[in-house]
């Protein structure tokens, strides 16, 4: 029932509404600390390997100073551009009413012209299943990485790393289904205090060996990449690890807005991450056998304890972080029909973006244990990372070079000038992670791939399911003519019948007649319809046409990221003029049995897994929360 319709106009001056990016001053700090608990989980974790996997590639050959300050340059200057640059200052802007993230990215770009829907759609399905694959990644390899400072503390840990990190990270995903609500509050503070500690070890360190702050000037990383050739590539991709994480800033925008975001960034998160990379720098200078850890090695022997305590809880956020985005992409992907319908848990009475979703929960858990038992250490998982995260950068620079051109009305030139300096960036971040594809690369690559071919069947096989159902199905106003002339026996009460298409007559509403012989005294014929912005207006969420006196057709307009509660939209109804009684009011669900077909447009391996997916998906009375005891369902077989 869930269908697209793309009806919106660009807000006044080619950018849409930024209905969330700019906050009261009373509520700024308390944003700000939260987004810093939320947003910045992933980015703020990656000390802990990303240096030391970048040096691993020249360690054999012996440690050069030019090298060190070079990998550290490199660092820096992908969150100056990637993070700073792109997102933090450009990709920002581009908001979907107040929301960001790849699906909000791209309704904004078919909005802008639909010559470009195609292949925009398509990149928005790639984004949102290369994402998958990040999500499996990030809570292995964060929480594992934390752990192995326990063998830094006494070697006797050593055995416990692989279980304690299990532990941990099946109890966090058990523990999703209680909702994060009371948990979040800790999360600002306590990345509050991560940042400050990584910022002080940094602080600590750099007068080791001072010369590492050359690392800000440019050349001497381009001056690395140039001298080492083949190795200087493989290093690009160890240090893309700095800013896994960076998509975050665009997608969690709707949660906290835009200033306290850009905020945190600029006088916290960036300056803590700038320091702790110059000091690990600085450390490996002037001890260079502290290349085995210079993370956790750069902390007192008193402090190392804590600090991995404090870096567990930490990576335990990130991972929070990441489980919570893979709920609302799911969400977001089910309301655009890109996915079966799920059953979907509100956790929250009043935060309506906390949701779980036990079957996303349940795959990403056997996901990520997998991993973890498969790689063994993060050094392994390093090697997994990457190339899903940096292809999803390519396709949000795909996507805001048609927004930058079409919404906002750059010239072609200025347009491709900008997101062509931005994808030359990441292009060669992708090309130095795909040489890992063998040693890992290929767990995203095989996540995203699988993804994309579940949307692309479920998105195909509903449109085919559904051009066969209008084919074969009576327009309504013909068969209302037919029912004034032959007249069946009418009933007390109100009938409502949910469709996908309210121009033709409902399945539920002929078999009614067809075997029970009775038609309401009033029936309404609703349809739910997904918008490409993530929330309507309630004053536009209804449209109501009437048929006759006794048929009404209602469309109910919901955003991809609002829960489309139909008893709600019902007693707007009311409100509005439309008299029923919800108690003497009956819902007709159709159920259909699907059966695969030679003649279905589709392969049969196809076919096959979209009757497979249509079996688990979640039943309409809990998708739409309508009240169990008021409806009737009536089933019947189709073949696709």
């Amino acid at each position: 029932m869930a269908q697209d319709s793309a009806r919106m106009h660009p807000a006044p001056g080619g950018e849409a509404g930024d209905a969330h990016g700019d906050p009261g001053h009373g509520n700024l700090l308390t944003l700000t600390l939260g987004s810093v608990g939320v947003v910045y989980g992933d980015i703020g974790t990656s000390p802990l390997y990303a240096l030391r996997e970048s040096l691993a590639h020249t360690h054999a050959a012996g440690l050069v100073e030019g090298d060190v300050i070079g990998i550290v340059s490199l660092l820096l200057w992908a969150l100056f551009l990637t993070v700073t640059i792109k997102y933090v200052l450009f990709l920002m802007r581009a908001d979907n009413n107040g929301e960001g993230g790849t699906l909000a990215l791209m309704a904004l770009a078919r909005r802008a012209d639909s010559k470009f829907a195609a292949p925009v759609f398509f990149l928005g399905i790639l984004g949102a299943s290369l994402f998958s694959g990040d999500a499996i990644i990030t809570p292995a390899i964060s929480v594992l990485s934390a752990i192995e400072g326990l063998k830094l503390v006494t070697p006797l840990f050593e055995p416990y790393v692989l279980p304690v990190t299990v532990v941990i990270l099946f109890t966090l995903f058990m523990a999703q289904s209680r909702g994060t609500g009371k948990v979040a509050t800790f999360f600002g503070p306590v990345m509050l205090v991560w940042f400050l500690s990584i910022a002080v070890l940094g602080l600590m360190h750099i007068g080791d060996a001072p010369r590492v702050l050359n690392a800000f000037a440019p050349q001497h990383g381009l001056r690395f990449l140039g001298a080492h050739g083949w190795v200087g590539f493989l290093v690009l991709g160890s240090v893309f690890l700095a800013v896994t994480g960076a998509e975050a800033l665009y997608a969690d925008m709707g949660h906290f807005g835009r200033s306290p975001i850009q905020i945190a960034w600029v006088a916290l998160v960036l300056p803590a991450l700038v320091f702790n990379y110059l000091g690990q720098g600085a450390l490996v200078l002037s001890n260079p056998a502290a290349i085995e850890n210079p993370f956790f090695l750069a902390a007192p022997e008193w402090a190392l304890l804590p600090l991995v305590i404090l870096a567990t809880m930490a990576t335990v956020i990130a991972s929070q972080a990441t489980i919570t985005g893979a709920f609302s992409l799911a969400r977001q992907a089910i309301q655009l029909g890109l996915l079966p319908r799920l059953e979907i848990q509100h956790t929250s009475p009043t935060q309506e973006g906390q949701i779980f979703i036990p079957r996303v929960n349940h795959i990403l858990l056997v996901g990520v244990l997998l991993l973890v038992l498969m790689f063994k250490t993060s050094s392994a998982l390093a090697s997994a990372y990457g190339i899903a995260v940096t292809a999803s950068l390519v396709v949000d620079s795909c996507l805001a070079f048609v927004v930058v051109w079409k919404l906002w009305r750059w010239p072609l030139w200025g347009a491709a000038v900008v997101t062509g300096a931005f994808l030359c960036i990441e292009i060669a971040f992708f090309s130095a992670n795909v040489v890992k594809l063998l040693d890992g690369g290929y767990v995203p690559v095989l996540v995203g791939s699988t993804m994309v071919v579940i949307m692309w069947t479920w998105l195909r096989g509903t449109r085919l399911l559904e051009s066969k159902t209008h084919r074969d199905s009576i327009p309504m106003p013909d068969l209302v003519r037919m029912l004034e002339k032959s007249r069946p026996t009418r009933v007390p009460g109100t009938a409502i019948f949910l469709t996908s298409d309210t121009s033709v007559a409902p399945t539920a509403l002929m078999h009614n007649i067809k075997h029970n012989k009775v038609l309401h005294e009033r029936v309404f014929i609703i349809s739910v319809r997904t918008e490409h912005t993530p929330r309507v207006d309630p004053s536009k969420r209804y449209e109501v046409e009437k048929l006759s006196d006794d048929f009404t057709r209602v469309t109910l307009h919901y955003g991809f990221m609002e829960s489309p509660r139909v008893p709600a939209a019902l007693a707007s109804l009311r409100k509005a003029g439309l008299k029923f009684d919800i108690m003497t009011t009956s819902f007709f669900l159709g159920r259909r049995t699907l059966k695969t077909s030679a003649s279905s447009g589709m392969p049969r391996w196809q076919d096959q897994l979209f009757v497979s997916l249509s079996k688990t998906a979640a039943n309409a009375t809990d998708f739409f929360s309508i009240p169990s005891d008021r409806v009737v369902e009536l089933g019947a077989q189709v073949t696709v």
